[in-house]
């Protein structure tokens, strides 16, 4: 015979505990935790080289009497003394006033040239030759032809950043607007998309990878620049503190404008990075899809 089967109403759920209420309030911080866990893993793996590096560098200089190697202490100690005074106005501020002017010259001067060389095929064919002949000579070459012609003023300065920055920024915009997918340009012309929509929607879209791509790499550019061309006929300046410390054998303070240009270079390309992760978004979505991730 059967057991009867229960049919009245169900149990209520038990209370939770105190130790279960916890544990389900605490549940919404795991993703905080993770990310602070990562974010210090990432931190440790930007510092870590350094410090190693810095202190190797203590230990080598504290075993040498060499002039020209001092301690990083002495450093540090000429880096405030210089670049938390006056100096940030006369020579650190117009330094990146003229990187950031070049660098944006060169940006809209390479990306619209390399739209234009890009789309057209009889274009490119009749400028490329000339373009690689102007290409091969080195932007510092330049810079007496440079003095006679534009003076020795910060226009002189912007123009060698901007002869040596395009370059980059130029091939990588050929080369993107060539690789647009084809199939993708026949469905915009058959749905009649054309104009600055197609230009915009397409066409810089579809090589926003590479023309960032080049953009990086001008970036880097611009900095070695910016410095070269302080270095002749300039009174102010990265370039010109660094030389003239060099001259007059403060060799303190001849360092510490070197460490300033590597911390100027390294936030120029985080900021840089924080952009193109904006930017290209939609790419590395899309990246990950493929991957699987």
């Amino acid at each position: 015979m059967s057991q009867p089967t229960q049919t009245g109403p169900a149990a209520p759920a038990p209370a939770p505990s105190a130790a279960g209420t916890t544990r389900e309030a605490r549940a919404p911080r795991r993703p905080r935790v993770g990310a602070a866990r990562r974010a210090g893993s990432r931190a440790l793996h930007v510092l870590l080289l350094p410090v190693v590096l810095i202190g190797v560098y203590a230990y080598a200089g504290a075993t040498s009497s060499s002039y020209y190697t001092p301690t990083p202490d002495l450093i540090a100690s000429a880096f405030v003394e210089l670049w938390f005074s006056e100096r940030l106005f006369t020579d650190v501020l117009p330094s990146l006033a003229r990187l950031l002017t070049g660098f944006t010259l060169a940006a809209l001067i390479g990306v619209s040239l390399g739209v234009l060389l890009g789309m057209s095929s009889l274009v490119r064919a009749t400028l490329e030759p000339v373009l690689e002949f102007l290409r091969a000579i080195p932007p510092p070459v330049l810079v007496p032809l440079m003095i006679l012609l534009a003076g020795i003023d910060d226009s002189m300065k912007i123009l060698v950043i901007v002869s040596g920055c395009v370059w980059p920024i130029l091939l990588n915009t050929v080369e993107g607007v060539r690789a647009v997918d084809p199939v993708l340009a026949d469905t915009a012309r058959c749905y009649g998309i054309g104009g600055t929509t197609r230009l915009r929607v397409l066409i810089l879209r579809s090589a926003s990878p590479q023309i960032m791509a080049g953009l990086r790499l001008a970036l880097a550019l611009a900095i070695i620049l910016m410095v070269i061309s302080e270095m002749f006929a300039s009174s102010s300046g990265l370039g010109f503190a660094i030389v003239q410390f060099q001259r007059s054998f403060a060799i303190p303070e001849m360092w510490a404008g070197m460490v300033l240009l590597g911390l100027i270079g390294f936030a120029l390309s985080a900021l840089f990075e924080l952009a193109e992760s904006r930017v290209l978004y939609w790419y590395r979505g899309l990246r990950a899809a493929h991957r699987g991730e």
